[in-house]
């Protein structure tokens, strides 16, 4: 079966488009301030509009309240939305409920433990995001797209029966190596496919799909 891959962060209409082309199954909008790959809702619309029906529109969030999800959901009108900060399982239903989307639950991963964590959003989370959790003393650190990998040989190949994407530290010459080792049926990508913080790669895009299809 074929690997699905998300590049996420994508701000502007050619990197949306690139993605699309490359075969992308998702794209990201991140919709939390402090980020570099940061949208505002109203501006992602015309971005969205773009991709719909020809790939699946996830909305980034981090802890959002209501009130932004509902922004979000008129003006963008996503497929998927990715809570990626330290929503509860309650929380992460309700998101579900007001928004009337799956809900993606980021789990922040450095130990065995952290993995163990994500089944209590089995019953409420669509799929579980497997990222890496920043060091406390990593400058200008976020929720994601930190460019840093985790122990990938946490998650052991096969045991995770609940639908999950692999992300953290990415890119095109070890997405391959990261399939094979956790068996990941989908993988996430930001920073492992910039120039800068925020500033897509056209040909990393492409790169890192082609990887990933070849591997799966």
């Amino acid at each position: 079966m074929t690997v699905g891959v998300k590049i996420c962060g994508l701000s502007t209409e050619a990197s949306v488009d690139c993605a699309i082309a490359a075969g992308a199954d998702y794209v990201g909008l991140v919709f939390y301030p402090p980020s570099p790959r940061y949208i505002e809702p109203n501006k992602a619309a015309a971005l969205a509009d773009r991709a719909r029906g020809k790939t699946r529109i996830v909305a980034l969030v981090v802890d959002a309240d209501d009130a932004l999800l509902d922004e979000i959901t008129r003006h963008v009108d996503p497929d998927i939305i990715q809570a990626h900060g330290s929503e509860t399982p309650e929380r992460v239903a309700e998101i579900a409920k007001v928004t009337n989307r799956p809900v993606i639950k980021a789990v922040k991963v450095r130990e065995q433990g952290d993995i163990a964590t994500a089944t209590v959003y089995d019953e409420c989370a669509s799929m579980i995001l497997y990222d890496a959790k920043a060091p406390e003393d990593l400058p200008n650190g976020l929720p994601g797209g930190n460019g840093i990998a985790f122990d990938w040989t946490l998650l052991e190949k096969g045991r995770n029966a609940t639908e999950f994407m692999l992300s953290g530290g990415l890119d095109a010459g070890n997405v391959a190596e990261a399939i094979e080792m956790t068996g990941a049926p989908n993988v996430d990508v930001s920073s492992g496919v910039e120039r800068s913080p925020g500033d897509k790669d056209l040909d990393l895009i492409r790169k890192f799909v082609e990887a990933a299809k070849s591997a799966g």
